[in-house]
């Protein structure tokens, strides 16, 4: 059978270094590499508080897509696009959720009962919905009233690391997530400054996404007293990444949510403890013989979690060597496009 021609409509660039674009781009690529015609639709940046032009140019890419090609609609458009736009679409509409907008971090009343009103309206209107984690699936089930029947699990793929591990010394604490307040950059700086009698360095690996958070960062980071032992690397490359994932001996993200979080799966993939949240998809992505999961907005708990796996270097190596076994059983790129595929191909009909 040729699989069915598709278009995914994605806002701004798809080489953004965040979780869901590397999500989306690998899934680009994988529906691609099975030979199927899938148009990338590139739409404005400025989702998810469009611009009325972006709104504009959206409703119009959208509005001319051929009936015949079903379309995977990024969350960050599917969200916050006006209903009408997409109730005027022709062609069948699959949602890819990776978190509902309407739990993001940092949002006032008024954007977040917007997001939500938007969010449940507009997933009336979807064919169907890829979602990346068990947990992001029974959100929508339980929050919006969606029929776990029109939602497929479509898990992240993992590229398995092949750079020789290298551990700095003192021991490196690797975080890596973008500048932005649902992170939890700043809660692990609190605990970073908790940490006493032990030798240890941190990285910290993301761009500016949110400037004025950014800068708050900075400013905390002075105030703590952490120049020399704490940096903020900034974005980096895929091969400057993967020689950190090398250097590291703990992996941490004081995240505040997470609808999946592939940094976790990249760090197993190394074959690092972890130290998170039990928030969101964490506790569902953890190998739990790999991670240390405490309460967010905890800096005194988190701090407690890394000291513990500094002192006992044993411990270290117990749950480093869970979570290289765990990193080795997860799937490929190629297996997150032929579930999606599958939904392409079925889910829709002709």
């Amino acid at each position: 059978m040729t699989p069915r021609p598709a278009a995914f409509a994605i806002p701004g660039d798809i080489n953004t270094l965040t979780g869901g674009y590397i999500y989306e781009r690998r899934l680009l690529e994988g529906l691609r590499a099975q030979g199927r015609d899938v148009a990338h639709i590139q739409l404005g940046a400025s989702f998810p508080d469009p611009t009325q032009a972006d709104m504009d140019d959206a409703a119009m890419r959208l509005a001319v897509i051929d009936p015949e090609r079903p379309v995977i609609l990024d969350g960050l458009v599917f969200g916050s696009i006006d209903t009408s736009v997409l109730a005027r679409m022709t062609a069948p509409i699959v949602a890819m959720i990776h978190h509902p907008l309407a739990h993001e971090s940092g949002l006032d009343a008024a954007q977040r009962h917007h997001f939500y009103r938007t969010e449940r309206d507009n997933l009336g209107l979807a064919a169907h919905i890829l979602v990346p984690s068990p947990h992001t699936a029974a959100l929508l089930t339980s929050d919006y009233g969606v029929s776990p029947d029109r939602i497929t699990i479509a898990r992240p793929g993992t590229v398995q690391p092949i750079v020789q591990t290298a551990p700095a010394g003192p021991p490196l604490i690797l975080s890596v997530g973008i500048q932005h307040p649902r992170k939890g950059h700043d809660i692990l700086l609190r605990a970073l400054a908790l940490l006493e009698g032990q030798e240890w360095q941190a990285v910290i690996v993301g761009a500016r996404y949110d400037a004025a958070h950014a800068a708050e960062l900075e400013q905390l980071h002075a105030q703590l007293g952490l120049a020399g032992r704490v940096r903020f690397a900034g974005r980096v490359d895929e091969d400057a990444l993967a020689r950190l994932y090398g250097q590291a001996a703990i992996f941490a993200l004081a995240t505040r949510y997470e609808g999946y979080g592939i940094v976790f799966d990249e760090a197993m993939a190394h074959g690092l403890p972890i130290v998170s949240c039990q928030t969101g998809a964490v506790p569902d992505t953890v190998a739990k013989a790999a991670g240390m999961l405490v309460e967010p907005e905890n800096p005194e708990a988190f701090a407690k979690a890394l000291d513990q796996l500094l002192a006992d270097r044993g411990l270290r190596a117990q749950m480093a060597a869970a979570a290289g076994r765990a990193g080795a059983a997860l799937p490929g790129w190629e297996q997150t496009a032929q579930v999606a595929g599958v939904v392409l191909d079925q889910f829709l009909g002709d």
